[in-house]
């Protein structure tokens, strides 16, 4: 770290002192780190792998996790599609290779809604993301540095078509089913778009055929707070010490994303105007007990995420639009060919139940066979995370029919 560095711009120092000072630059994994659960493929190397909006990568990793067993004939396969923040640890514990425990805990595992005992699921983190598969914190072969803001933009149809490659080398040639929520469903939608005869059904859950404009103005505005921070240095901070990288940005960030993913109500029962600070001394940094609960979700967020992968996900998510290049939404559904489940929850604010009906709307105009479940829960756009005992009979109902 130069001198030049060390005298960056600050933030307003009672928000930084916020920050606990150990936090890494990047939370991203690294080779040497301990494994987990994880499993690696790698491919390319003898061609390089084209990139849908220019530009290519010479050789790619995609770190995976499975669970159950895949049976003789490889029709049991289910492939579960994480969200922005997700990755490959979909089910089991926290431990020294994973510092959460799985983010669909209560849906995937033995005697669970989808059970292992039956079905054998794969998920995998995604290309550009940061825990283990190919992304910004990686090292490029061509450089032999780490891309930074150099890592190319990638699109969910760039996703697919790695989980395409993952299947081959599992010796999956069809899926039993495809799910996701939120920037999961849109790989559950894509992939029944590109390979339809690649799947026997989908699963989309508070997702959208096509992302909106005020969803693409709160990404902007998550990327913004990111590049804001001077501690980002355009996207090279990778040498930098623990409390020098960008971990203001990446929490302010995620703060953002974490109102739009919660509601009103939600909030109002859980914190009400209740105080951190007292409010005979309340400054204009003191801290209501919802804003401590922001610093908490930021703070955990840059321990275990890296801010370059923040945003090229979150544009990905921006460039999603099924219809993009194919004559529009409803000619390009025209393709799917398998039955599908749409679930949404009925108070989420950044993917409203509009967008689901309209997509539903569009399946069935082509003869698809969808059936559409809409959730009545408080919990916002989280609802597909958090509300298993409502969503889990449904997937668990549908997955015995298909």
């Amino acid at each position: 770290m130069d001198e030049a560095s060390a005298e960056l711009p600050d933030l307003a120092p009672t928000f930084r002192a916020r920050l606990p000072s150990d936090l890494p630059a990047t939370g991203a994994w690294q080779p040497g780190d301990q494994r987990g659960d994880r499993q690696f493929f790698v491919f390319g190397g003898d061609r390089r792998f084209a990139l849908e909006m220019g530009g290519s990568l010479p050789v790619l990793t995609i770190a995976y996790e499975t669970w159950g067993e895949l049976n003789t004939d490889a029709s049991n396969a289910v492939l579960v599609c994480h969200a922005l923040t997700g990755d490959s640890h979909a089910a089991g514990p926290m431990s020294s290779g994973h510092l959460t425990e799985g983010w669909w805990n209560d849906f995937v595992g033995p005697g669970r809604y989808v059970d292992t005992d039956r079905y054998f699921v794969v998920c995998a983190n995604v290309l550009g993301g940061c825990q283990g598969s190919t992304g910004p914190a990686s090292v490029n072969p061509d450089t032999g540095r780490r891309y930074g803001a150099d890592f190319p933009v990638v699109t969910v149809r760039d996703v697919v078509r790695t989980q395409q490659r993952l299947a081959d080398h599992l010796g999956i040639a069809r899926w039993h089913t495809v799910v996701g929520g939120s920037m999961g469903g849109m790989q559950a939608l894509e992939w029944s778009v590109m390979y339809p005869d690649r799947l026997r059904s989908m699963i989309v859950l508070a997702s959208t055929a096509a992302a909106s404009p005020q969803q693409i103005a709160h990404s902007a505005v998550g990327r913004l707070a990111i590049a804001a921070d001077p501690r980002f240095r355009g996207g090279e901070y990778y040498d930098a010490k623990p409390g020098e990288g960008p971990g203001a940005g990446l929490m302010v960030a995620r703060q953002i994303a974490q109102i739009t993913y919660r509601t009103d109500e939600t909030f109002a029962r859980r914190f009400g105007r209740k105080t951190v600070d007292p409010l005979e001394n309340f400054g204009v940094w003191g801290r209501f007990e919802v804003e401590s609960y922001l610093d908490h979700h930021g703070q955990k967020l840059v321990r275990r995420f890296d801010a370059n992968s923040y945003i090229i996900l979150n544009r990905l998510m921006d460039l999603h639009d099924v219809g993009r290049g194919r004559g529009g939404t409803r000619r390009a559904l025209a393709n799917v060919r398998v039955p599908a489940l749409a679930v949404t929850i009925s108070s989420d604010a950044l993917y409203p139940p509009r967008q689901q009906r309209e997509l539903v709307y569009d399946l069935r105009a082509n003869g698809v066979q969808c059936e559409y479940e809409v959730v009545d829960s408080p919990e916002g756009h989280d609802g597909f995370l958090l509300e298993h005992d409502s969503i889990g009979p449904i997937l668990a109902d549908f997955l015995a029919t298909v």
